[in-house]
């Protein structure tokens, strides 16, 4: 049976506190004096304060373990960029004397369930007004309120819902945490949590059983509100009640009411000094924004909360903030030092590596509630209505109640902890380490289900586990990819060559037995050669070769092949199909070099086009691994060309030139301009042909005054440039601006001796065209003599 931390009233909580932060030169002044800091209060005053202010250390010396303070010069080692804290600097302020802070009647844990967030909670007057005072003064570096306030709560209007935990479901619905359970680790095993805030019922008859405990602080007031953030995290998979998120977890709870009275930095600080890289900490609370002194504020807006969660994420714990309910933007916001904190686009912009929840409609698609606070800041959403979850009367201390309309950011925040917790069991388990608080920021906000109207909405993406758990950061999917050269492995984006790809085999006859001969164990793997010249009139037979590095095998894989003329930019607009082929099996894991079937390529549909004057892409997709969209500019399409590995582009030929060196190849070939716009692109020819070769391209009049060809040849007849070019070395064709879908037919003629083709020598011609440096595609000929033996 889990340990019940017993009821009970928290201590008196005495006259109101501020904390303050002071300047280096300031901290060594109270050292030295310790009534400098009465002296700063009767300073701002005007010497109108008619008191001695209690001060004490903010972070109490029980809540500094030696072991938390001695990782923070670890924890700056691992993350450079962290200005890590000192809490030596901060001080609490007991405002003895001064009209007291308004005070809550759920401190004491009096009333029947958690307020709906609404009320007024803000600073009384004279309190915000020496925040303000003090702030002014060069030895104070920051200040704010010390005052208890609901947690993000319950919001009993909302309309009672008839399905229940639908946010368990598949996307767009809910985070498809029903997925994640069918993974090792995706329901929590391995992974730690701590709910920090006021109160809880640990031994709810759902709750029971996954022996959740107390860390410290006193288990005080909100137990409605807590035993419902539990439960949608960490409900027991039991015949009662419902199931958690991931309720495998290993979950805790503290308390933000301390032996010194309500403080959360002190809170948060003694959870991270009782956790690990890769738990999980929920911030369940709000804060007094210092300016205005209105509530309804993520408690990062204080600024020793946001040092204490700075410290935190340093040290590889990920922290899961509500970004609460004032229906704030918080882009907007500007702090005492008129700094945008919140706003990601600013150069204010304060990064505590938390990852900040807002708060949606249960139904799809989702539209951000009205209350949520939201902004740039705002990482991830989940429901914030509809929550079906366990309860309680925190006046009885009912242990079998469940609500349905838990709801808020409150309620969306333990959607997310679940989500990033079922990421983390299952990297765990699978990958055998857990991932940093950036990593898993990145990780639950790719991906995700996009909000109803995101530019107006601002509250991120919902997490959306079965894209996670098949994409690239887990990928227990499958990668099913094509090479673009024979050593390619795969990895995106791709840095070779991209149109030679050893895996598009186009043959003459049909092969019995492809896989024996194409596949892995056959000897040609790497063999660039298989692929027979094209022959108008005749039918011709497809192969494509498939590897998988993902995860998991690839089932239902297919693949779609298409031809276009041979140039050295095979835009989308000159792709012709030919036809699509299903493998029969599944292409298994670790990168078995699997032959697909025959496609035939049927005579009918084999366009004249003469020898070497063809190009072919090859796309292939699976269930669990879909072909990439087609995008829409040029630019677009570069990065598609070499960040998508399961698409691939042969402009390979094989030439058998005339016997004897008796004539000349002549070579169509294709020089295009972009399909969006005209572009700026370099031409040039390399070359690896025996000595004694001659090359020539010849390139209409148009193409070679755009591209500046300059040449010691005539113009010929028809208006044609020829321009010589080195047949084994690099020589520059040209470089100038193409027009928008051109596509100018040149003939490359190339002219070999004799004997300078035989034997095992491997004798090719390319044409490069590249777009800003970058490569985006070539032709290649490769002359073989005829007396090399075909592969059978």
């Amino acid at each position: 049976m889990a340990s019940q931390q017993p009821i009970v009233e928290a201590p008196p909580a005495g006259p109101p506190k501020i904390a303050l932060k002071l300047t280096p030169a300031g901290h060594k002044k109270q050292q030295e004096d310790p009534t400098f800091i009465a002296e700063l209060i009767n300073r701002a005053e005007n010497g109108r304060s008619g008191f001695v202010p209690n001060v004490n250390p903010l972070i109490p010396e029980e809540n500094r373990p030696a072991h938390l303070f001695s990782r923070i010069a670890a924890a700056a080692a691992s993350d450079p960029t962290a200005d890590l804290p000192n809490f030596d600097v901060w001080y609490e302020v007991a405002l003895e004397g001064q009209s007291r802070l308004s005070r809550l009647e759920t401190e004491t844990a009096t009333t029947a369930q958690t307020p709906a967030d609404g009320g007024d909670y803000s600073l009384p007057k004279d309190t915000l007004e020496l925040i303000h005072k003090l702030h002014r003064l060069e030895e104070v570096e920051s200040v704010h309120a010390l005052q208890a306030g609901p947690p993000p709560a319950v919001n009993p209007s909302d309309d009672p819902r008839s399905v229940n935990q639908g946010y368990l479901d598949a996307a767009p619905a809910g985070i498809n945490a029903r997925y994640a359970w069918g993974f090792p680790g995706g329901d929590g095993l391995g992974v730690n949590i701590v709910d920090m805030e006021q109160g809880w019922k640990l031994d709810h008859e759902d709750l029971q059983a996954a022996g959740i405990t107390l860390i410290s602080g006193y288990n005080v007031a909100y137990y409605s509100h807590g035993t419902a953030v539990l439960g949608e995290m960490l409900q027991v998979d039991n015949a009662i009640g419902g199931v958690g998120i991931v309720p495998k977890a290993k979950g805790r709870v503290i308390s933000q009411h301390r032996s010194t009275g309500y403080n959360t930095a002190a809170a948060i600080l003694d959870a991270v000094s009782n956790m690990a890289f890769g738990d999980i900490l929920l911030l369940e609370a709000q804060e007094n924004d210092p300016v205005g002194g209105q509530y309804y504020w993520p408690v990062s807006v204080a600024d020793a909360n946001f040092d204490a969660i700075r410290l935190a994420s340093a040290l590889g714990i990920t922290v899961i903030e509500a970004a609460c309910n004032g229906g704030y933007d918080l882009d907007a916001y500007v702090n005492l030092s008129g700094k945008y904190i919140f706003n990601r686009s600013s150069p204010d912009y304060k990064e505590s590596g938390a990852t900040m929840v807002g708060a949606s409609s249960s139904a799809a698609p989702h539209y951000r509630l009205w209350y949520s606070n939201h902004g740039s800041r705002v990482d991830v959403y989940a429901w914030g209505e509809n929550i079906d979850t366990t309860f309680t009367d925190d006046n009885s201390g009912a242990d079998n109640s469940y609500t349905d309309y838990f709801s808020g950011t409150s309620g969306a925040s333990p959607i997310i902890v679940g989500a990033a917790a079922a990421v983390q069991g299952i990297a765990n388990a699978t990958l055998g380490y857990k991932f940093s608080p950036l990593q898993l920021r990145q990780i639950l906000t790719t991906n995700g289900t996009p909000s109803s109207t995101p530019s107006t909405d601002r509250i991120g993406v919902m997490p959306n586990l079965r894209a996670i758990i098949d994409g690239r950061f887990i990928n227990l999917a499958p990668d099913l990819y094509i090479r673009d050269y024979p050593a390619d492995n795969g990895r995106v984006p791709s840095s070779g060559t991209v149109s030679n790809s050893p895996d598009i085999i186009i043959r003459q006859t049909p092969v019995p037995n492809p896989q024996a001969l194409f596949g892995s164990g056959s000897g040609n793997e790497n063999n660039t050669s298989l692929s027979q010249p094209i022959l108008a009139g005749r039918d011709h037979s497809i192969y494509i070769r498939l590897l998988n590095r993902g995860g998991s095998a690839a089932q239902n894989a297919k693949v779609t092949v298409y031809h276009a003329p041979a140039a050295t930019l095979i835009n989308p607009n000159l792709w012709t199909l030919i036809g699509t082929v299903t493998l029969p099996s599944a292409v298994p894991t670790g990168r078995v070099l699997t032959v697909s079937p025959r496609l035939a390529w049927p005579a009918s549909k084999v366009p004249n086009v003469g020898p070497g004057g063809y190009s072919f892409v090859a796309v292939a997709t699976t269930d669990k691994d879909p072909a990439p969209v087609l995008p829409g500019t040029f630019p677009a399409f570069v990065e598609f060309v070499s960040r998508n590995n399961n698409v691939a582009w042969k402009s390979f030929n094989v030439v058998n030139p005339p016997p004897g060196g008796a004539g000349v190849s002549r070579l169509p070939v294709g020089i295009a301009g972009a399909f969006d716009a005209p572009r700026r692109f370099a031409v040039r020819g390399v070359g690896s042909l025996p000595v004694g070769s001659e090359v020539k391209l010849e390139v209409p009049g148009d193409l070679a005054r755009r591209l500046g060809v300059v040449t010691p040849l005539e113009v010929e007849e028809k208006g044609v440039v020829v321009l010589p070019l080195h047949p084994f070395g690099r020589g520059e064709i040209g470089e100038g601006i193409l027009p928008v879908g051109s596509v100018s037919r040149c003939e490359l003629v190339v002219k070999v001796p004799g004997e300078g083709v035989k034997g095992e020598g491997q004798w090719e011609y390319e044409i490069v065209q590249e777009w800003e440096g970058v490569e985006v595609g070539r032709v290649t000929w490769r002359f073989e003599g005829g007396d090399k033996e075909d592969v059978q």
